[in-house]
């Protein structure tokens, strides 16, 4: 890919994030302005400090204004961006893309969404016209698809498979179980998992990510000015972001066991920070394990792990809170929920909380050390087939 990167040019100086919850007494205005208050205090700046907004939200509000309004802000250019349940990654991207630009000193992203007391299970679609060829698939129904498909390439027991599944979200669960910030803070053993009936294929209901409301914000200045905000700053090393254009859906030989979106993406995210062997430098990831299949095929599409074992890396726990390269440590989507806007920088706010050593010590990490000091955050939105994909590398220190 053509990306040359902006590594090491912009720093985060400040982050907030509320909790994810059914927040039945606030509305868009109070979790916008929850988690931008935490970030100013982060930053030690109040909101006319900074330059330019960029507000990501997929359904809870139209245009910049609705974050000027919230905030209050007089004379500030907001954006307001969309792209699938990347929204708010994308939120961060183009605010880091202002600043390293020079057309902005600070620039902030905000993701919110409010979707609980929406009458709806989830977001609510817009009709977009189409030819009539779409999917007509739920999306637990497309992603199910993944664990026989998986199963069958790589010779893997559907039964065993659907164990480690349920390893998947048992992990996540007990990392959430440790986040105050988290919507579902119960642990969950395979064997209570395992005995969930199935609702979309093999997926039981907690083989899937739920819903909630939330926010996440994350200020940015240019890499030279962080110091004056804040004594430990992180680094962005990469920003990618790739879309598909749908093709999957009408190939034949795209066979569901890897998403090729986001395998471009890893590259390009890579190329971007320097990496050349992942797993020797990155010591945490933050993914979108919207369903447990999703995390599983995603360990290899990040070349965590290679084609066709990333399930017995699962196994053997490798992927632990107390592993070898810890994913999800915060709960992901399994505990958290998924608010469109806001996932993407939850997800950031993690690896803030991680880099900088302020994690609550029953979840901080072990694994970051020397030069394995970077955290990866990885979005996804729309299915297999037809995906767009954002991955972030950002560390504590510049090369």
């Amino acid at each position: 890919m053509a990306s040359h990167g902006i590594k090491d040019r912009v720093a985060i100086v400040g982050m907030g994030c509320t909790p994810f919850r059914e927040h039945w007494d606030k509305g868009v205005d109070d979790l916008a302005l929850e988690a931008s208050n935490e970030a100013f205090a982060a930053a030690g700046i109040d909101k006319d400090d900074v330059d330019a907004y960029w507000l990501g939200t997929a359904q809870s509000g139209m245009s910049g204004i609705t974050l000027a309004r919230a905030l209050q802000l007089q004379g500030k250019p907001v954006t307001r961006v969309e792209n699938y349940c990347a929204t708010g990654s994308e939120a961060l991207r183009q605010a880091a893309y202002a600043v390293a630009s020079g057309a902005y000193d600070v620039a902030m992203a905000v993701g919110v969404e409010k979707v609980k007391d929406s009458g709806y299970q989830g977001l609510n679609a817009f009709p977009i016209p189409n030819d009539g060829t779409t999917r007509t698939l739920t999306a637990a129904g497309s992603f199910s698809m993944v664990a026989p498909a998986y199963a069958a390439k790589y010779g893997v027991p559907m039964e065993d498979l659907k164990r480690t599944l349920a390893r998947i979200a048992s992990k996540n669960h007990h990392n959430g179980a440790r986040n105050p910030r988290a919507q579902f803070r119960r642990e969950m053993s395979v064997e209570q998992i395992c005995a969930m009936p199935n609702v979309a294929g093999d997926l039981s209901v907690f083989d899937c990510a739920g819903v909630a409301d939330g926010s996440a914000a994350a200020i940015v200045v240019r890499a030279e000015d962080a110091h004056r905000y804040t004594d430990h700053p992180i680094y962005i090393k990469a920003l990618s972001f790739v879309a598909g254009n749908g093709s999957g859906l009408v190939d034949p030989d795209y066979d569901y066991t890897w998403f090729p979106e986001i395998a471009a993406c890893a590259a390009d995210a890579y190329h971007q920070a320097g990496v050349t062997d992942p797993s020797a430098r990155i010591a945490m990831a933050e993914v979108h394990d919207c369903f447990t299949p999703t995390e599983l095929v995603l360990m290899e599409d990040l070349g965590f792990s290679e084609r066709g074992t990333a399930w017995r890396d699962i196994e053997a726990g490798r992927f632990d809170l107390d592993g070898e390269l810890p994913v999800n440590p915060d709960g992901g989507l399994k505990s958290f929920g998924h608010p469109v806007g806001a996932s993407g920088l939850r997800m950031m706010f993690e690896a803030w909380l991680q880099l900088r050593g302020e994690a609550p010590e029953d979840r901080t990490i072990s694994s970051i050390g020397g030069d394995r000091n970077l955290a990866l955050t990885h979005n996804l939105g729309g299915y297999p087939g037809e995906m767009v994909s954002f991955i972030s590398i950002l560390g504590p220190t510049q090369d």
